[in-house]
């Protein structure tokens, strides 16, 4: 079993799968769980795995204590600040869960918080799908009102998502965004994601570099995964490339593809452009009054003079002579357009 996965089964079964499943965790019996002495990287994960459960089961019981149940017009209610999903190509699944729903009525309540600043309105803790449902069924929503901070909130809905379909790496990757910018500290993020340093520095990397409109036109691209969204941020040097991802995906025949097709499309075009600027440019003569002496290509990053063996003595004097003047005269020209 892989690490991602046995943390992701340690959660167990708190928010009633959200698919309004039942049944509780079942605990190891001590008698067949063998005693070992945790050290090293393990003892760090065992602890690690401890400290989730700990904290599944606070959060468990903070959302069942949350009083009475009260019945909330779907629209009172709005999901959690903290954007975790982008829109799913496939819309199927939730459209069953949502007959589902239809047909056998809510039977597990949501865990909603008030919010801050508007007391007519609540945030989601547990329970996005159900009331997405709800609220697109025109339909009241019953929960359970709880006392969640933000780090309780994320913590929450990294819980949830794991119980679900996983999120994609980039959305994972905006979701740390997401939290970063509202402050949220880093060992609640790693908590809510279930990741270490490293991988953090990859989602800023990627986010950093791309603009989250573009991250949000490809879309989820659930087949993607970390390697190529460094790749495809790696790519990208400048504006020039940014410009040429939003031209790309505003092509109607990409827009209308799925998001893995999407992403593949941005990685080819960038590909493209890398190649052909590794062609050599095309070279004109360098031409004086004695008749041409060589030729001078300029490229996109660099330029290149070839001489003819019969000047090239002197031509390399003339260069090594002038460079000190025209070094001088360009960063005086740099200078200027500066303070313009």
């Amino acid at each position: 079993m892989s690490r991602k996965k046995s943390i992701a089964s340690s959660f167990g079964s708190f928010t009633q799968n959200d698919d309004e499943a039942t049944g509780p965790d079942k605990a190891a019996s001590p008698a067949t769980t063998p005693t070992r002495v945790a050290a090293g990287v393990i003892g760090a994960t065992q602890r690690s795995l401890t400290e989730i459960r700990e904290e599944r089961d606070r959060l468990l019981a903070e959302a069942e204590k949350g009083g009475q149940i009260i019945t909330l017009d779907a629209s009172d209610i709005e999901p959690s600040p903290f954007r975790d999903r982008l829109p799913d190509d496939n819309p199927a699944e939730f459209e069953r869960f949502k007959k589902a729903l239809e047909k056998e009525g809510q039977r597990t309540p949501i865990s909603v918080r008030r919010d801050a600043n508007n007391q007519h309105k609540y945030q989601i803790v547990f329970g996005h799908r159900r009331w997405r449902a709800l609220a697109e069924l025109g339909q009241k929503v019953e929960a359970r009102i709880g006392n969640f901070s933000d780090r309780d909130l994320v913590v929450a809905q990294g819980m949830e998502n794991a119980e679900r379909q996983d999120l994609s790496w980039i959305e994972r990757a905006l979701f740390c965004a997401e939290m970063e910018a509202a402050g949220i500290k880093p060992k609640d993020i790693k908590s809510a994601l279930g990741v270490d340093d490293a991988q953090m520095s990859k989602f800023r990397n990627v986010t950093r570099i791309l603009p989250k409109q573009l991250i949000e036109a490809i879309g989820r691209a659930p087949n993607v995964g970390r390697p190529r969204w460094l790749e495809l941020s790696a790519l990208v040097e400048d504006e020039d490339q940014i410009e040429l991802l939003s031209k790309t995906l505003s092509v109607d025949k990409v827009r209308a593809a799925p998001s893995d097709d999407r992403f593949v499309a941005c990685l080819n075009a960038l590909m493209m452009q890398h190649k052909d600027e590794a062609k050599p440019a095309p070279a004109k003569p360098l031409v004086t009054r004695f008749g041409e002496v060589g030729e001078v290509s300029f490229g996109k990053s660099d330029m290149r003079i070839r001489v003819g063996k019969s000047h090239a003595n002197a031509f390399r004097e003339f260069m090594a002579a002038e460079l000190p003047q025209l070094e001088a005269r360009f960063m005086a020209k740099m200078r200027d357009q500066k303070s313009e």
